[in-house]
């Protein structure tokens, strides 16, 4: 016979209280005696059990698990309180410990907290673990990442970084190998997506690199950008998103997405040179990662891109790569004037004195103040050059005709103007003139 059957199994066979467990057909025949007219003490010793044994289970009436009574533990009352204390600390139980001695003055062991919160840690793993499959409508999201291996490149090992996007519709996928993932590697890499795809989405998603977030707090979801990533966001004009910190799998499209790259892209090639790794990708995207059925969509990307998401995209519209866009803060010279590269360029006169900020991009000069455009100008390429908008002046005292567009600073002085007609001078003089 085994104490298996009792439920809880102990070693050597035995209850709780230190004696022999019995089976289902001990209890029933036990029963069975009982009904005969058998007494307890007459019942322990036909079966070898004790005359205490014979009566718990007789009072029952059948075969029941014998379980130890529950010792009082030290955590018992706290549940309320350590389950949004153990999520707080995301399963640290220390932590937890220290705040039980802190709040409440109650002194346990590690081992006594991690105890009261197995079943807490069980869904914690499991919350971790499940994932909710959303999809995304066309143009809404692109999701970016970057994944490291190694490769074969001019016959050396070298670490390769490989920046991955993926449309969130469409599933189609652009991928660039870099030596590094500094942020300049992040810009590049998006900016060659936006190319790549003719548009840019509503939203990127990435995770939370150095690079991008400066600040991400779990608890609270609050998310500090990087200020040059929000500068390269309102170049782009798409709105910055990170996933929730210990939660990539909210990023799972790109996260799968990279693994898919290594495998069928990378894996088992080695290049002469790194053009010929770039060709490489470039030739992959085209001609498998665009062609495949995809396992969830169960469609081709590029169909499902050109069938609905390229119109949804927002078109490029000729925008110069963020890199070539300068911001400048200036201050307004008593001139009405800002200077850029050895060259003024004019804003209202009202503004002297203040800040501007000046933006030179795309062959034109474009100055702002709390947020309003208020200049325009073609960039000159000249130097020492005068760039000036009459409208600026309008309202200054002893302005009374337009100025010229673009005045050299050599240029020659204007001849005076006669202050009187010829005909005053000559009567004045007594005559005409000979």
């Amino acid at each position: 016979m085994t104490g298996t059957l009792l439920g809880r199994s102990s070693p050597r066979g035995l209850d709780p209280w230190g004696e022999r467990m019995l089976a289902p057909d001990e209890v029933a025949a036990m029963v069975h005696l009982r009904k005969l007219g058998w007494g307890s003490k007459r019942i322990a010793g036909e079966l070898g059990c004790s005359r205490n044994t014979v009566k718990r289970y007789l009072a029952v009436g059948n075969w029941v698990a014998i379980r130890p009574p529950r010792r009082k533990r030290r955590l018992d009352g706290f549940e309320e309180w350590l389950a949004p204390r153990f999520r707080q600390h995301r399963g640290n139980c220390d932590v937890v410990r220290q705040d039980l001695l802190r709040e409440h003055g109650l002194t346990v062991s590690l081992r006594t907290v991690e105890r009261a919160a197995a079943p807490l840690r069980q869904a914690l793993q499991a919350e971790a673990r499940a994932c909710l499959r959303f999809e995304t409508p066309p143009g809404r999201q692109l999701q970016i990442d970057f994944g490291t291996t190694t490769a074969s490149v001019g016959g050396e090992r070298v670490r390769l970084h490989l920046f991955v996007a993926t449309l969130g519709y469409s599933r189609r996928p652009f991928v660039r190998g870099f030596r590094h993932e500094r942020q300049s590697a992040w810009f590049d890499g998006m900016e060659g997506a936006f190319e790549r795809f003719a548009g840019v989405p509503q939203e990127v998603l990435f995770d939370n690199a150095r690079a991008l977030v400066d600040y991400h707090d779990a608890a609270t979801g609050e998310v500090r950008f990087n200020e040059r990533l929000l500068a390269f966001a309102h170049h782009w004009r798409f709105h910055p998103r990170a996933c929730m910190p210990y939660r990539a799998q909210t990023k799972g499209k790109d996260e799968r997405g990279v693994g898919y790259v290594k495998r069928n892209a990378i894996a088992g090639h080695d290049f002469i040179s790194w053009a010929a790794l770039e060709g490489h990708l470039d030739w992959w995207m085209r001609e498998i990662a665009d062609q495949r059925v995809h396992g969830t969509t169960g469609e081709v990307p590029l169909t499902r891109f050109q069938r609905e998401e390229a119109q949804a995209l927002a078109p490029l519209n000729g925008r110069p790569p963020f890199g070539q866009v300068r911001e400048l803060v200036r201050r307004v010279q008593a001139d009405c004037a800002v200077a850029v590269d050895a060259n003024s360029y004019s804003v209202p006169w009202r503004l002297i004195g203040e800040s501007v900020q000046v933006t030179v991009c795309g062959g034109q000069v474009r100055v702002a103040h709390a947020g309003q455009e208020v200049a325009v100008h073609a960039e000159t390429t000249g130097r020492r050059q005068r760039i000036v908008d009459p409208t600026h002046f309008h309202g200054v005292a002893g302005v009374a005709r337009p100025i010229a567009a673009v005045m050299p600073a050599a240029s020659t002085p204007p001849q005076p103007a006669l202050l009187r007609p010829l005909a005053e001078y000559e009567q004045a003089a007594g005559g005409g003139w000979s």
